[in-house]
């Protein structure tokens, strides 16, 4: 069932994905209920094929890298190119008896560093360039703050929200099953992504557990506490946004208790982003959702923005809190921060010229497209770029693994503890690093994450 590729062409690899949810490959459709599955823990969107191509936008930023390191062309060859890129069909029976076959992948970037690490997200416009992209991105990010995990990211494509929650345990249990060759805790290991959460990585958990014949909580990260998930993982990338921002705000002389806030993006990482950055003294002057967006210069009351989506269908259409804009506003507000948490391809070449922050911490994946970055600059906007920014999901990821290798928990204070120490931490080099190359914090965080894994690579050597 399922096709392994090692370098699949760059462009063009996948259709268009339909707009039922289903794969090409359907023998029946279905009127199945809608299901109700609550927000993921942590959330990465992605750049998606109608606007700028996520891989080829990735691989602008790493070959500009690569130049300034002066990479070898075969370590450049090696990575660019996946370790492995698995294709698998999921039938699966529909309530009503038919059969739906689904499409589910699976791309590991790279594993010099350690298992390769990534979410699983289910989504109508999943595809292989996509998956691939996050995959790499995840390489990068693992490197950045000095974890020792590689890249790699898988995805179904189906639209949960026509999915009972049979249907998505079905898919869920078919798709680990086609993949008990790649996940293990010692080689690949998932975790939540968009429309996916604690129960799926339960049933991922329980699925590999079954046929290995003993229960490993460390195969998937992002589990229930009781399973052994960590504590302080739901706010670990929201978190990791505010540590980022209270960093870069330092190196621009500006206090937080001066600092003005707009937030993109309402779900998980943008309202924890909100609050935190709030409880450090910071106005928050605008936040958004699919909805719109909400604006007060006397600043939002972002508990109460929180308690109204959360009574709300995690929504904030309605909200009285703030005077009604629309999204594009939000991110020309004239404020000391923007931090994008909602969407990729947000900033691009088209709105990059209109952004009066002074600094944009990002808080989703792929926010900025290549063609805004040498826009904003132009303009002195310092970046603190989505391989950085966002990372505390990861870390935290990493630490819940930990804690089920040693089979001991931490305290809550423990894991925040040492996630600011290791979002810091990142930040610093990746500063040195900008300033020892004269390059923006992007170019910057690639150049560390890249020279560290060439440099592994080398005293690895090439098997073969």
């Amino acid at each position: 069932m399922a096709t392994t590729t090692k370098d699949l062409p760059k462009n063009g690899t996948v259709a268009a994905p339909p707009t039922t949810g289903a794969s090409p490959t359907t023998v029946s459709p279905t009127a199945a209920a809608p299901s109700t599955i609550t927000p993921s823990i942590y959330k990465e969107p992605a750049p998606i094929l109608d606007r700028d191509n996520p891989l080829e936008s990735m691989m602008q930023r790493f070959d500009r890298a690569a130049e300034i390191l002066a990479l070898e062309p075969g370590i450049y060859q090696y990575l660019k190119t996946p370790v492995k890129s698995v294709i698998v069909s999921i039938p699966i029976q529909m309530d009503d008896g038919s059969v739906q076959v689904f499409e589910g992948y699976r791309v590991v970037h790279n594993d010099i560093l350690g298992p390769s690490k990534g979410g699983i997200r289910y989504a109508p416009d999943v595809n292989l360039d996509e998956i691939k992209a996050l995959a790499a991105w995840m390489t990068w990010k693992c490197a950045v703050v000095d974890i020792p995990f590689g890249g790699a990211k898988g995805g179904v494509r189906c639209d949960p929200r026509h999915l009972t929650m049979q249907q998505i345990e079905k898919i869920t249990r078919r798709y680990t099953a086609n993949m008990l060759d790649v996940f293990g805790p010692d080689r690949d290991i998932p975790a939540p992504d968009v429309n996916t959460n604690e129960q799926i990585m339960a049933w991922i958990l329980d699925t590999w557990s079954m046929h290995m014949k003993r229960t490993e909580p460390g195969v998937v990260t992002g589990k229930p506490i009781v399973l052994g998930g960590s504590l302080g993982r739901r706010e670990a990338t929201g978190r990791g946004v505010m540590h980022s921002a209270l960093r870069a705000l330092d190196k621009l002389g500006i206090k937080p208790q001066s600092a003005t806030v707009a937030v993109e993006g309402f779900g998980n990482v943008g309202s924890i982003s909100a609050e935190l950055l709030s409880n450090q003294g910071a106005k928050i002057i605008g936040i958004s959702d699919i909805t719109g967006a909400y604006h007060n210069d006397g600043g939002i009351d972002v508990e109460d923005a929180i308690r109204y989506s959360e009574s709300h269908d995690h929504l904030l259409e309605g909200w009285k809190g703030g005077e009604k804009i629309t999204n594009e506003e939000l991110l020309t507000l004239d404020c000391d921060v923007l931090v994008p948490a909602a969407r990729e391809d947000r900033i691009t070449k088209r709105n990059a010229h209109n952004i009066q922050a002074k600094l944009i911490v990002e808080g989703a994946n792929g926010p900025t497209t290549a063609g805004a970055d040498p826009i904003l600059e132009s303009k002195g906007v310092l970046v603190v770029p989505d391989i950085l920014a966002n990372a505390g999901g990861v870390t935290v990821s990493y630490f819940e693994w930990v804690q089920n290798r040693m089979g001991y928990h931490w305290t809550l204070d423990v894991v925040n503890e040492r996630l600011a120490e290791t979002m810091n931490g990142a930040f610093d080099r990746v500063y040195a690093t900008s300033l020892k190359h004269k390059v923006p914090l992007r170019l910057a965080s690639y150049i560390l994450a890249i020279d560290k894994v060439a440099r592994t690579l080398r005293l690895r050597g090439i098997y073969g």
